[in-house]
């Protein structure tokens, strides 16, 4: 019981939790304006998708060291 009350709190502490919120409305906000831009201009969709492997390749990097 007690196990289901921690958990219960966590995700109460973590609801309300609104410090990664800005992060995460500029990078909807920047993929937004990325893709906008790679549907308006062709040939910098090349480099955008570069840009975006990158950025996931760090962050699976960051992931596996946690």
């Amino acid at each position: 019981m007690q196990l289901l009350t921690l958990l219960s709190l966590t995700m109460n502490r973590s609801w309300k939790d609104k410090r990664g919120q800005d992060l995460i409305e500029y990078a909807l906000m920047a993929g937004f304006v990325a893709v906008a831009a790679g549907a308006i201009m062709p040939g910098v969709a090349t480099s955008i998708s570069t840009i975006f492997s990158s950025i996931a390749s760090v962050m699976t990097g960051a992931a596996s060291q946690s």
